[in-house]
């Protein structure tokens, strides 16, 4: 018997409510219904942007620096930064020099904030509406520079009743398994499924997250002293 050959599946956000609904022993049934549903949603995946990298929301970005100025506007939706770099140059004259993070304390005991040069460290002060990054050295003007980031983007909000989440495939027995959690704390009738629905919850996590991780080659070598 021939398969399908199709790899298209998805749940709509009305789908994945129910599902999660009949988890907790229980149907869709009003307006309401989805509406706390997907409020829960909303809720849940900014949890996971608590709980680590989630590598399908990494953008990369730019910024052009201004000589003399150090501070800087990430976009609204940023979570975080996983790396960044200062870039010289085009084309083939290109090159990209790693920068170093710091953090609050070590950036405010630098005591000459006002150095002009290359920047080779950066904190990123992450505010709620607007994150920053200040250069220090503040870039002087002697060559154009470009800070290039890699950012953990916030997940998009789940939408109306006919929208696909923003997450892979990998990580829909998740959400629903997730969501299912939520609904159970509020549902008085799936209360004694609460704790079930929470491992299985926790179990999907784990298998979603184990599989959505950077697999480069880790090569640990001795160090060598020589006396």
């Amino acid at each position: 018997m021939a398969t399908t050959d199709t790899h298209n599946f998805n749940l709509d956000l009305n789908l994945l409510v129910e599902e999660a609904f009949e988890r907790c022993g229980t149907e869709l049934r009003t307006g309401y219904d989805l509406r706390t549903a997907t409020r829960s949603l909303n809720l849940l995946t900014i949890e996971w942007a608590n709980r680590g990298i989630n590598l399908w929301t990494v953008e990369q970005g730019e910024i052009a620096l201004v000589s003399g100025t150090a501070t800087y506007d990430l976009p609204a939706t940023t979570i975080d930064l996983i790396s960044q770099v200062i870039r010289t140059g085009t084309g083939t004259q290109q090159s990209d020099i790693a920068i170093s993070r710091v953090s609050n304390p070590t950036y405010a005991s630098i005591p000459s904030k006002n150095d002009t040069v290359r920047p080779i460290q950066v904190y990123i002060d992450r505010q709620a509406a607007v994150p920053k990054v200040t250069m220090w050295p503040i870039p002087d003007a002697t060559q154009p520079y470009t800070f290039v980031y890699w950012m953990l983007k916030r997940i998009d909000d789940a939408g109306t009743g006919t929208n696909t989440q923003h997450i892979p495939f990998r990580f829909l027995p998740c959400l629903v398994a997730g969501l299912a959690y939520y609904l159970s704390i509020k549902i008085p009738e799936a209360g004694d499924r609460t704790q079930f629905l929470k491992s299985e919850y926790e179990e999907q996590w784990l298998l979603a997250s184990t599989e959505d991780r950077e697999k480069a080659t880790l090569t640990v070598a001795p160090r060598t002293s020589y006396i």
